[in-house]
C-alpha cells in the first residue's frame, strides 16, 4: 500500500493558490490532506496530487479534461467523489478558485439533507353503501 502523503511544498502551494476562495484549512488525514472552507469539505492533497469533489453535475468536466479519480488504494476497486485537478488549472490561481468553487457547491449538496418523501394521502376510508 503506498502513502498518501505529500510534501510539505506542495500543500503549501496548493493552499497559496486557492487563497481567492478565504480561509482553507488543511488536516491531516489517513495519510493525505483534507481542504475544508466554511467547514465544507471540499478537496484532498494525496502524492502531490490535489483532488476535488464531484457530483453527477461537475464530474462531466473533470473527465473532460483527462482527469482520473482519486483511488487511494490501487489495490481495491471503487473510486471516492474526488478527481485530479488538471496540471493548467492548478497553475492558474483564478481557475483553479473557480474550480474549487464548484468543488464547494457540490459538497453543500452532499451535506443538505434529503426533502422530506410526501406521504401518500390516504384520506378517511370510504363506507361502501
Amino acid at each position: 500500500m503506498r502513502s498518501l502523503t505529500s510534501t510539505a511544498g506542495f500543500e503549501a502551494f496548493v493552499i497559496d493558490q486557492l487563497s481567492e476562495l478565504g480561509e482553507v484549512v488543511a488536516r491531516k488525514m489517513f495519510g493525505g490532506i483534507g481542504l475544508y472552507c466554511d467547514a465544507l469539505f471540499f478537496g484532498i492533497i494525496a502524492r502531490d496530487e490535489l483532488y476535488l469533489k464531484v457530483d453527477d453535475q461537475t464530474r462531466g468536466a473533470f473527465e473532460a479534461a483527462g482527469a482520473s479519480p482519486f483511488r487511494p488504494y490501487h489495490d481495491r476497486p471503487g473510486s471516492m467523489q474526488y478527481y485530479a485537478v488538471p496540471l493548467e488549472v492548478l497553475e492558474s490561481a483564478p481557475e483553479l478558485a473557480r474550480w474549487a468553487r464548484r468543488a464547494l457547491e457540490t459538497a453543500a449538496r452532499a451535506t443538505r439533507p434529503d426533502p422530506p418523501k410526501q406521504k401518500r394521502r390516504t384520506g378517511p376510508a370510504r363506507s361502501k353503501r
